[in-house]
């Protein structure tokens, strides 16, 4: 028998295998799964007769906001809206209702919405009824599972943080060499993350750096080097917008002959307005406060312990396309008791930009005023910064 037989007959059992199934009368190949419905999307129609399809994901206020499946995110007043039917599980939050760590769900309408005649209808799984909620009535209209996280979950200490890192340099090499080096973080974790519930604890971490050098051969070198650092803890009352707070800073500032200042303090603070993309904090603290001067100016200006207190505003808003930009800006007075000439304050604003994904460009500007300076230096200190940052989410 030649090779090539040979070969034919040593593959023959399998060619026979592979055609059994078609060989064997009435057996058939396993059938294939069924593929999986694709779920029934949600419909939005507007007064004017346009109808979007695609998915609800909450609404807040007067206005809503419906994931279309050919325009993305579309925010709408509920005013324009003429019928909306949403097969989800959703929770209807009322005006009068507070959500906190203490609330009993059972009284918050659950289920599947429908929209009509300024009502929402809330069918939730038999056999409970359905109940209704006139719009005007409905604070919010959330996902019931973002609902039981935000009363139940409580994030680890490492996770929930948003603000953003930002840096920024500057090289010269001439007649004069000159290098300034900024860098900065503003990071913020709020607890619960949602706006639409009440706040419990909020902590706060700030950090600001700007080093400069510039130097020319027979002459002496100038210097810049500002650093900041604070940290504050928030305490909210229950279903309030007031807290109480203990915070702590320290500001070395060479260009006022400041090695380091210390300040610790605690009060009362109140969030004026809570909006999503928005917030206003108006605070109030009484503080200890350490001055410490470059020991070439200490004969001149001795370190001092000083009492005072601290008048803080704090303004957040987030605009622009899907509320990317972020203005931040802070204000700070601290008037002293036993010094009334160590008074102090402090200005800052900047502005965010994204331009690809987490990264963005960011502006500022810093003002801090001190109003003992050794002899020889000036009372305000003014930085204005640019840079790229990175978002934290």
């Amino acid at each position: 028998m030649s090779s090539t037989n040979w070969r034919f007959v040593s593959f023959l059992p399998f060619l026979i295998w592979l055609a059994l199934p078609q060989l064997v009368p009435g057996q058939t190949p396993p059938a294939k799964p069924e593929a999986k419905p694709k779920p029934i999307p949600d419909v939005l129609v507007l007064n004017d007769g346009e109808t979007l399809m695609g998915h609800f994901v909450n609404s807040s206020g007067g206005s809503l906001t419906f994931h279309s499946d050919m325009l993305g995110d579309v925010k709408t007043d509920w005013a324009k809206v003429k019928e909306l039917r949403a097969a989800g599980s959703y929770a209807v939050i009322r005006k009068n209702v507070h959500i906190n760590r203490h609330t009993d769900e059972k009284g918050i309408p659950k289920g599947a919405i429908a929209e009509a005649d300024r009502k929402l209808t809330v069918t939730p799984a038999a056999p409970a009824q359905a109940e209704t909620v006139p719009v005007p009535d409905a604070a919010h209209v959330v996902d019931a599972t973002d609902l039981d996280n935000a009363i139940y979950h409580q994030p680890g200490f490492f996770h929930a943080w948003k603000g953003s890192v930002a840096a920024g340099a500057a090289l010269v090499e001439a007649t004069q060499h000159s290098r300034t080096l900024t860098g900065s973080f503003n990071l913020v974790r709020a607890i619960p993350t949602e706006n639409w519930i009440d706040a419990r604890d909020r902590t706060v971490v700030n950090f600001h750096v700007a080093d400069g050098l510039v130097s020319q051969p027979g002459t002496p070198n100038i210097k810049t080097d500002i650093v900041h650092f604070d940290a504050e803890r928030d305490e909210y009352f229950t279903a309030s917008r007031a807290y109480l707070f203990g915070q702590a800073a320290f500001d070395h500032n060479y260009s006022q002959g400041l090695a380091l200042q210390q300040t610790y303090g605690g009060g009362a603070g109140s969030t004026v307005i809570k909006k999503a993309g928005e917030t206003l904090d108006l605070k109030v603290s009484a503080s200890y406060v350490r001055e410490g001067f470059l020991s070439s100016t200490a004969a001149a200006t001795p370190n001092q312990n000083l009492l005072g207190t601290v008048i803080t505003e704090n303004y957040a808003k987030k605009f622009g396309k899907n509320k990317g930009m972020t203005f931040l800006q802070q204000l700070s007075a601290t008037p002293t008791w036993n010094n009334l000439h160590a008074s102090m304050s402090a200005a800052g604003a900047s502005l965010n930009i994204p331009v690809y994904k987490r990264l963005g460009f960011s502006t500022g500007a810093n003002d801090s005023f001190l109003n003992n300076p050794p002899v020889g230096f000036r009372k305000n200190s003014f930085q204005f910064t640019t840079g790229l940052t990175y978002a934290v989410q």
